[in-house]
């Protein structure tokens, strides 16, 4: 009753979750355009995910697995439907996820029959999977409503419906670790508990055992996705686009939004998008609209790249950028790989590599 007495309050008055403000970038997440300076290492049609066992790279392109090496990539494999995740298992296995629907773990990456296949029938979108201390896999279910690539309309119908899973290899179990959270993107072993993205509520929590989800890092100004830990300690957190106040205020406008979502195609929508500029149908208010033939870099994002350097208690160091005006939008994965930062920008389809030498005493204070 409280609660729903506070929501009211909240959406009479305009605070709270009803607020259309935006956090500005500011402090660790001051802009910049470090992404753009990325080397391409390939162009492909639909880079998804990263993983490595710290000799071997291993790319999910739509159906296809690919080893990279240096800027050439080799087909190991492909599968009858879209990878939608990927995790590199000890002993030199691999978990795949396909199609947000199941989960094979084989013991090779191109061993013929998986050792064990998770299909939990509650599955729908897991779009991340990480490695627990326990050797347990921790997945990611970003949505019980809408698939994989349907995130845009999970968001516009306000759903809090994402789920956490451990997968138990050895006992073929699947566990929910917490549900209701609103779209569950991307976890990381955080010692005994896991660091999770709330995209929707554009926050990172701490699931820890016997504990309620406590935020870590909270009020960002973008949308978070799949983290990874760094070599000096600490974590990348990958954020796949940005807020703007336009979206935040059709978000409160149910009318707009059922008439959007029914009469115009899902590209058009005032949503936020992994790319943008491409063609004159796309919400003006999204910015990309050239003014004297230029693009202005602060201008709202319609997409954005950007990825953030945590330190151990999950609070920013430092963040790289792909503004307005860049290419590389859309971040949905990052790890390291040697001396590098490998990075996939999914809007312009590259696979991008960043060397990480002096790249924190560049931002150093």
């Amino acid at each position: 009753m409280i609660a729903a007495v506070r929501e009211f309050a909240n959406r009479f008055l305009g605070r709270g979750d009803a607020t259309i403000t935006v956090p500005s970038f500011d402090g660790a997440l001051k802009p910049n355009q470090k992404l753009e300076a990325a080397e391409t290492l390939l162009t492909c049609e639909a880079p998804e995910d990263l993983a490595t066992d710290g000799h071997n790279l291993f790319l999910a392109d739509g159906r296809r697995l690919l080893s990279l090496n240096g800027g050439s990539a080799s087909d190991v494999r492909s599968f009858e439907r879209q990878i939608s995740a990927l995790c590199v298992l000890p002993g030199g296995g691999l978990a795949v996820a396909l199609g947000g629907r199941e989960v094979r773990l084989y013991p090779s990456p191109t061993a013929v029959q998986p050792s064990v296949t998770f299909a939990d029938a509650a599955f729908n979108a897991i779009n991340a999977l990480a490695l627990a201390e326990d050797n347990t896999l921790i997945a990611t279910d970003g949505s019980a409503n809408c698939g994989v690539d349907d995130w845009a309309r999970d968001l516009l119908e306000l759903n809090r419906s994402g789920r956490v899973y451990r997968l138990d290899p050895a006992g073929k179990t699947v566990t929910r670790l917490a549900q209701g959270l609103g779209y569950a993107f991307g976890a990381c072993a955080h010692g005994e508990g896991t660091l999770v993205s709330e995209s929707w509520r554009h926050r990172l929590v701490l699931l820890a055992p016997g504990a309620a989800p406590r935020a870590v890092l909270a009020h960002l100004p973008v949308y978070p996705s799949r983290l990874s830990k760094a070599s000096g300690g600490g974590y990348w957190l990958t954020a796949f686009t940005a807020r703007t106040q336009l979206v935040e205020f059709v978000l409160r406008e149910p009318g707009y939004r059922r008439r959007m979502m029914a009469e115009i195609a899902p590209e058009y929508w005032v949503a936020p998008r992994l790319r943008s500029g491409l063609s004159f149908k796309e919400p003006m208010q999204g910015a990309h609209i050239k003014t004297m033939g230029v693009i202005k870099p602060w201008a709202p994002p319609r997409s954005y790249g950007l990825i953030i350097r945590l330190d151990a208690d999950g609070q920013p160091l430092y963040s790289l950028h792909s503004r307005v005006d860049g290419i590389n939008h859309g971040i949905v994965a990052a790890i390291e790989m040697g001396d590098d930062l490998i990075l996939i920008a999914k809007g312009p389809g590259r696979v991008l590599r960043l060397p990480l030498s002096g790249l924190a005493e560049e931002f150093r204070p």
